[in-house]
């Protein structure tokens, strides 16, 4: 949680300071009200790490119209910095005299979600937050949707490929973030050597014809590659479900793979595990194994 709130401190910081022409360590957010300020963001991060959120979706951000008060005399709706900050983002333009969208709020969202439709799935839990202020004609409410993404059945896909010999290394944990965080089904990566030598990598994204285009842009977009190549594959799935289960130290996910009522795998959810284990700071081995013998005694009853 603490490296999340401090992504979105960063990138909030860089947008003051390109809004006010001045270097990041010379900020200070007055505008944003600090104190709010940290107890949203390190708030929100919490949440999204205690939920093991691994996807977070959002509409695009509404922004309002006006002016508000500010440290460095009146501004306008929306603020130099939340429109810095959603640079790039879709978003909506609504008939209300207020700020809608926040520096702070544009942050999270820039910082920390994929801008679009919902993804496909079933919705577990649902949970509102109300504001004080009056909206002429609308209600002033947040929702937040907790959901598993659904499970696809085999079948047709697209695989997606291609050689990059001319990109930084580091950027690669990034990229494959991105096309996952997109609804890719699979990224990987494989060391390859291409003419006059020279290494490469063959970067392999596995999705849904319907994310063709998406998963395309953001290859284009993020990576030195001018070209792609895809193809139709057939893929074969064992039946998946879920089931959770108590440890000494608090509930686990247990994915199970099987087909016609047998199981032949049941692994702990790795990220409950971690989330388990540095809050009470046990091993995580210990944790992992808590929650394989609590499903085992379960199933074995």
């Amino acid at each position: 949680a603490r490296e999340t709130a401090e992504r979105v401190f960063a990138r909030l910081a860089e947008a003051e300071a390109r809004v006010h022409g001045s270097g990041v360590e010379e900020v200070t957010f007055h505008e944003v009200g600090a104190v709010d300020s940290i107890a949203d963001i390190v708030g929100c991060a919490l949440a999204l790490e205690q939920l093991g959120a691994e996807l977070v979706t959002a509409s695009p951000p509404p922004l309002g119209s006006g002016v508000v008060d500010s440290q460095h005399g009146p501004l306008p709706v929306p603020a130099p910095a939340t429109l810095e900050l959603l640079r790039g983002l879709p978003v909506r333009h609504l008939e209300v005299d207020a700020e809608l969208t926040t520096p702070t709020g544009a942050a999270l969202v820039a910082e920390l979600a994929r801008v679009g439709s919902w993804p496909e799935m079933t919705v577990e839990r649902i949970g509102y937050g109300a504001g004080s202020r009056r909206l002429p004609g609308r209600p002033n409410l947040l929702r937040a949707v907790l959901g598993r993404a659904r499970e696809e059945d085999g079948g047709e896909e697209i695989l997606l490929e291609a050689n990059i010999d001319d990109m930084n290394p580091e950027f690669h944990p990034y990229l494959l973030e991105l096309l996952l965080a997109a609804g890719a089904h699979d990224v990987w990566l494989q060391p390859i050597t291409m003419k006059k030598a020279r290494p490469a990598v063959t970067l392999s994204v596995l999705c849904a014809r319907g994310r063709l285009a998406e998963l395309s842009g953001i290859i284009f977009r993020e990576s030195t590659t001018i070209g792609l190549r895809y193809q139709r594959v057939e893929r074969l799935k064992l039946e998946r479900r879920r089931e959770q289960v108590q440890t000494p130290w608090g509930a686990v996910t247990v994915k199970l793979a099987g087909e016609g009522g047998r199981i032949y795998t049941a692994a702990p959810e790795y990220e409950d595990c971690r989330r388990l284990a540095r809050q009470h700071g046990v091993p995580l081995r210990r944790v992992y194994e808590a929650a394989r013998q609590a499903w085992k005694r379960h199933h074995d009853d």
